[in-house]
Order: structure tokens, then sequence, then C-alpha cells
């Protein structure tokens, strides 16, 4: 069984995420050091995730406090190498991301995805992770191209402890 670590994003991690991002092509390799220098900096309102297994970076999650707004965050970017991908890793993952969010008080989690045929298995899996669809905006991406919002609302139990479907251990 693979050793699993999910940890606070970190630069070391980058050359490796970059062959996570070349294998699923989410978005190109070269945005990662700007997308990972808020959480580098150590900035409240951006967190990063990497997914150690077996010592070697094979996914992401990437989550930001939308402005004006009182403890929602949005999940901007969450990948698994195409190797790893139906293993489980994109679930604690977000399982991961969401306990985070909870200890920094946050109240709701959304994300963004295509509306389109090619991305039913995506919706399918926030949909198994807990998530809701909310909105739709249609021809957003491009002529065709629906943005379909989904949202999870983070709340701590009655015992004061955190709720997960997907606990990251």
């Amino acid at each position: 069984m693979a050793h699993l670590e999910i940890l606070d994003g970190h630069a070391d991690h980058i050359p490796q995420l970059r062959a996570v991002l070349d294998s699923i092509a989410l978005f190109p390799a070269e945005m990662l050091p700007e997308l990972m220098a808020p959480c580098l900096a150590g900035e409240a309102d951006a967190l990063w995730l990497t997914v150690l297994r077996d010592g070697r970076a094979t996914g992401f999650c990437y989550a930001r406090a939308e402005a004006l707004t009182e403890g929602t965050w949005n999940m901007l970017a969450l990948g698994v190498a195409a190797s790893a991908q139906r293993s489980g890793l994109g679930a604690r993952l977000v399982g991961a991301l969401e306990e985070r969010l909870r200890a920094k008080g946050a109240r709701l989690l959304i994300v963004d995805t295509s509306g389109t045929a090619a991305f039913a298995p995506t919706r399918s899996f926030y949909e198994a992770c807990g998530y809701h669809q909310e909105a739709r905006i249609r021809d957003f991406w491009a002529e065709g191209d629906d943005k379909i919002t989904f949202r999870k609302a983070l709340p701590l139990d009655t015992s004061g402890q955190t709720t997960n479907a997907h606990p990251a251990r």
C-alpha cells in the first residue's frame, strides 16, 4: 500500500507538480509558480495542498477566500496525475481541503466546472463528494460551454468535531 501525505504546498513540490499538470493538461504548467505564490508567501486567504504518494507529488488542490464574503472559499484547481486518477486521491484532497477550511472558520466552499459532456465525470465527482449544483451560466466559458457552480456547506457538528465524508488520513 502506498504511503500518502497531504501537505501545505511548498516550492520544492513545483517540479513534480509540473509533471502532474503535463499529464492532465488542466492548465499550463508555466502558471504553477504564480498560482502557488500567495500560498508560499503565507497569505491567509489562499490554500494550496499537495498530496505525496510514496514521497512524490501526485496531486494538488488550490482554494482562495472569496473577496467581500464571510467565510466563503472557492476551490480553483484540483488535479491528480493521470496515472493515479480513480484511486481516491481526489476525494482525499477535497476532504483535506474542507478540514483545513473548517479550521480557518470557512462556512461555504464553491467550485466551478464546465457543463460540457467531457466534464460529466468531473460533475459526478463533485456530487459524490457531497457538492450540489447551485448555478449554471450559459455560454460562460465559450459558446455552448456553460459554467456550472457547485456548493457545499462546511458546518461543525454539534460535538465540536468537523464533519467530513472523505477524511484525509
